[in-house]
This record gives structure tokens, C-alpha cells and sequence, in this order.
């Protein structure tokens, strides 16, 4: 259902009610990402001291409020009930129980007024399928997704591991795991957008596992270290392989682009009776976190450090050879024999460096001109090139297609933009870099998705110009004059009253338009405390006939 943003968030709010059933819930206990789908600690786990309801629910107090159970709404508790190791058949029967009647009561509590507004999905933990490619804690994600359901939720979001699926032989698919929780989700009517994440997870903002490239894949990067992303001083960057052997060979007799395609065509086949139906919308990932960018700020191993300006990712042989072809044709050969030697170091400052300063800085020279187009239409034709195929696989399955860009929003008050420049995008005080990637993405008829969309200006370093807010919109003007759908997720964890209200604002993005979808990061037990669902609900007006993905 597409409820509007306001009612899918503020029908996670509530106010207690007295009961004589509950959760014991230590709300001062605080659990990152890290600790998803792991035994719970003591002080987070759900002791259920009377399995007998004596008080029945009570209906909502309007289509933004909903009643809570000890200080949990009952279908919340619910999911945080099956974390706890020690839950017996006799809980199991009781969840069930208090699930179907507070979905009940859900759906005559407002559910079934206006069909406009924008749809939230959920994000999955990382690990959501294990290592040996079963589904991982099996009563808490069904508890879970009953709940996001009877809350209002459209759908979830879930990363389809390329490490994991075709781990062990180039061609061999194991989709276990994948079958499972797809099947739940259509069991309880949840939507489904499929993330196809070709590259390693760890190493990255918010990172709580590892799962590296499949072993094939690895053996030839080892054996030719230029297919990873490579900086000026010889880092490799093993995240994901690097787009300048997009049409090589490397991959045991195949290109990366047609092991892309191999995988997203042995998803559509494996998936097709849930194509277009559950399986809604499949992200096509295009780089480092899933994102259509280079890898320039790395975490893994303290390489970068918010909010420094990052580092070109150009030195690999393949990215060589193109920049020197290109300098060659453009009359300049002697531009092509390296990127900027004068772009300074992952944490530095635009200031620090010769060719991000704002006055004479190198980025705003012929020269710099030249590298930077030619370093953005390398990300832009590998793009075009995924996408192609992407478009002709999925064609006719009823499904949409989205790309991912990252919200890079420190140093956006600088005329150089740098961290923005050393992952692709060629945006600065005098050249608009999103307006390519949406046109290109127009011509696939794929949907723009952005981060970052719960940050506001003022709660970031303002020595550092962060400008989340100012970013957001010059990408909402970039996707309206391309007429390209936008969709939006928060770019950290946030639970606060702040984030969920500019998220609600965003979600508007006063430009004539608005999201046509918002992901929420992330689903863990964090998510299921009431502290953090108990935001305030603003009453807001909604529009008719609003656009949808």
C-alpha cells in the first residue's frame, strides 16, 4: 500500500496504554548494526512474564497513533519477542495470536484511506542470508516483517550477494536463502526491491560483516591486481572490480559486465513467478556500497576519515589506458600518462591541495577540465553499459530498475567539490554533475535513488560546508529536468525525532514533486524499541494523484 510518508512513520508512534501483559525493555540499552541477528544481550532481550492477554487492544487514536503494549506497541514487541533464544512454542502461538489482531486492527484503523503519498520500504540487515546461503534467524525476521506489515510498511529492501549466490563456481547459483525470504515476504504481503549487489561488503560506512567478491572472481583479481581500483600511490581497492576492464575478459573467459548480466538473468529466471508482483524494483549495484561511484573514500583500515576530500581512482593499467587514448585524441598525450599529482591525500582539506583550492586550484583549468570529464564519462558509460543490459533482462517482468548515488555532501559549500570530484561526479560552483546521471538513467527508464536524505545543514561541521540539504534539492532539480523518478533513504541509522521530520520534508522536496519511494535504513532489533518508534506524528496536507515509482 502507498500510504503517505506521515502515516507510515507516525504509525509507528504511539501512546502507552495500561496493560497487565508486556515486554521488559531496558530503553536506556543502545545496539548498533553490528549486532543484528546476533544472541541478544542480556539488557535487550525480551522476557515475557504473562503470555495471557487480559486487556484487548484498543483501536487507534487517529491514522498516525497507535497503541503501545508496556511501552511497546504489541506487534513491535512481537518481533523484539523472537530474538530471545529462550521463546518457547507456547510464545510462538501467542505472537501469532497478537499479530493477527493488531493486523486487524491496523487495517480498520485508517489503512484504507487515501492511496496517494510515498511508499517506505525497510532495509535488511547486511548478513540477512548466511555464509552457507540459508536464511538467518528465521522466527525473528518472519516476526519482523508480520510487524513492518501491520505498521504499514510497503515493502523491504535486501542486498542479492554476488559473493554469495555464485560463491564457488563462475555460473553455479545458489539462491537458498534468497528463496526462503523472498517466499516469506510474499506470505505477508510485503513488497520486495532486490538489491543486485555486485560488490564486497566491509569496509565501508556501517559495514557489520564481510562478504567478499565470490573466490573465482578474487583468484583472478590476485592473479592481475589492475582489475582493482587503484590510487596514485599503489592501493588497491578490492570492493569492487574496476570499471576500466568492463569489456575485458578477465573473469575466466568473461567480461565483469557479462558476469553482471549472467547473475541478474539467473535472478530473473530462478524469480520469475515473483517478478512484478512481490519482486517490485531490482537496484542495479554499479560500484563500492552498491553506489554508481569510485571507490574514493575508503574506511577499511582508517584509509579515510570524514570529512576528508578522498582520492582519484584512475592508476589501475585499464583506467590508464583509456586516459591515455583520450588525452591522445583530444591532442594532449602528455595528459595521459597519469591523473592529478597535485590532488593531495584522502584527508586532506580542498584548501590543502594545489587542485582543489578555490583560487588557481588545478580543477578549474583546461587541464582539469579534460581529467574530469573524462574521469565522470567513465562512470557514466558504466553505467550506460549495466543499465543496457539490465533494461533488456527485466523487460516485460514488470519490475523497475534503480541505481543508487551516493549523498556526498561535505565540502558541497566549496567552489571545487572535492569529495564529489574523486568519486565521479563532476560537480562544482560551475558545473552541474547530477544532471548527466539522471539524463543517462532517463534513457533506461530507471529510477534516480539518493542518500542522505535525513541530514540537515546545521547538524553537520560547518567548518567542513556539509550541505546535505542544498545537495538533496540540486539532485531533485537534476531528476525533474531529466523527468526521471527520485527515490530516497537515510544515508546512517537515525531514530530521532530530527531525522523522521526531515525525512517527512524531504519527501516533498518543495521543487514541484516529490519522492516516489523512501528506503529506511535499517531493520534491527533497535528499530523495534519504543523509544525509537515513538515519534512525534505531524498532521500534514497530502495531495491527490501524487506520482509513484
Amino acid at each position: 500500500m502507498a500510504l503517505s510518508m506521515t502515516h507510515q512513520i507516525g504509525a509507528l508512534s504511539g501512546t502507552p496504554i495500561t496493560t497487565e501483559t508486556g515486554a521488559v525493555i531496558d530503553s536506556t540499552a543502545t545496539v548498533n548494526a553490528s549486532a543484528v541477528w546476533k544472541t541478544p544481550t542480556p539488557n535487550l532481550r525480551c522476557k515475557i512474564q504473562n503470555p495471557d492477554m487480559t486487556d484487548g487492544l484498543s483501536p487507534p487514536i487517529s491514522p498516525c497513533r497507535s497503541p503501545v503494549l508496556n511501552n511497546m506497541r504489541a506487534d513491535l514487541s512481537v518481533a523484539c519477542r523472537a530474538f530471545a533464544p529462550e521463546a518457547t512454542a507456547e510464545t510462538t502461538t501467542t505472537i501469532t495470536e497478537i499479530d493477527k489482531e493488531y493486523g486487524q486492527m491496523y487495517k480498520q484503523g485508517g489503512a484504507q484511506g487515501k492511496e496517494n503519498g510515498v511508499p517506505v520500504f525497510v532495509m535488511m540487515p547486511l548478513d540477512t542470508v548466511s555464509m552457507s546461503n540459508t536464511l538467518n534467524r528465521k522466527k525473528a525476521m518472519d516476526a519482523s516483517l508480520r510487524a513492518l506489515k501491520s505498521a504499514g510498511v510497503e515493502g523491504i529492501m535486501v542486498d542479492v550477494w554476488w559473493g554469495l549466490v555464485e560463491r564457488d563456481q563462475p555460473g553455479h547459483y545458489n539462491w537458498g536463502g534468497y528463496n526462503e525470504l523472498l517466499e516469506m515476504a510474499k506470505r505477508h504481503g510485503l513488497k520486495v526491491q532486490a538489491v543486485m549487489s555486485f560488490h564486497q561488503c566491509g569496509g565501508n560506512v556501517g559495514d557489520s560483516v564481510t562478504i567478499p567478491l565470490p573466490k573465482w572472481a578474487g583468484e583472478e583479481m590476485e592473479k592481475d591486481e589492475d582489475l582493482a581500483y587503484t590510487d596514485q600511490w599503489g592501493r588497491r581497492n578490492y570492493e569492487y572490480i574496476s570499471l576500466g576492464c568492463d569489456n575485458l575478459p578477465v573473469l575466466k573467459g568473461r567480461t565483469p559486465v557479462q558476469c553482471y548480466a549472467d547473475f541478474m538473468r539467473a535472478f530473473r529466471d530462478n524469480f520469475k513467478h515473483l517478478l512484478g508482483d512481490t519482486v517490485v524494483e531490482i537496484q542495479v549495484g554499479m560500484g563500492p556500497a552498491g553506489e554508481l561511484r569510485f571507490p574514493s573514500y575508503p574506511e577499511l583500515n582508517g584509509t579515510w576519515k570524514f570529512p576528508g576530500i578522498g582520492a582519484f581512482q584512475c592508476y589501475d593499467k585499464y583506467m590508464l589506458a583509456s586516459l591515455q587514448a583520450t588525452a591522445e585524441a583530444a591532442g594532449k598525450p602528455e595528459w595521459g600518462s597519469t591523473g592529478p599529482t597535485d590532488a593531495g591525500n584522502y584527508n586532506n582539506w580542498p584548501e590543502d591541495t594545489n587542485f582543489f583550492r578555490k583560487e588557481g586550484g588545478g580543477w578549474n583549468t583546461t587541464y582539469g577540465e579534460f581529467f574530469l570529464t573524462w574521469y565522470s564519462q567513465m562512470l557514466l558509460d558504466h553505467g550506460e553499459r549495466i543499465l543496457t543490459s539490465a533494461k533488456s533482462i527485466f523487460e516485460s517482468s514488470g519490475v523497475k530498475i534503480s541505481v543508487k548515488v551516493a549523498g556526498i555532501h561535505w565540502h558541497y559549500g566549496t567552489r571545487s567539490h572535492a569529495p564529489e570530484l574523486t568519486a565521479g561526479y563532476y560537480n562544482t560552483r560551475f558545473h552541474d554533475g547530477y544532471l548527466p546521471i539522471a539524463q543517462m538513467l532517463a534513457r533506461h527508464g530507471a529510477i534516480f535513488n539518493f542518500t542522505c536524505i535525513e541530514m540537515r545543514d546545521h547538524e553537520q561541521p560547518q567548518d567542513a560546508l556539509c550541505a546535505p540539504e542544498k545537495l538533496v534539492k540540486q539532485v531533485a532539480l537534476a531528476t525533474q529536468a531529466a523527468q526521471v523518478p527520485l527515490a530516497g533513504e537515510n544515508a546512517l541509522p537515525r531514530y530521532d525525532e530530527s531525522a523522521h521530520e526531515q525525512i517527512l520534508q524531504a519527501s516533498s522536496l518543495n521543487v514541484d514533486r516529490e519522492m516516489c519511494a523512501f528506503t529506511y535504513l535499517r531493520m534491527n532489533p533497535t528499530l523495534f524499541q519504543d523509544d525509537n518508534w515513538r515519534q512525534v506524528c505531524v498532521v500534514c496536507e497530502e495531495d491527490e494523484g501524487r506520482e509513484g515509482c
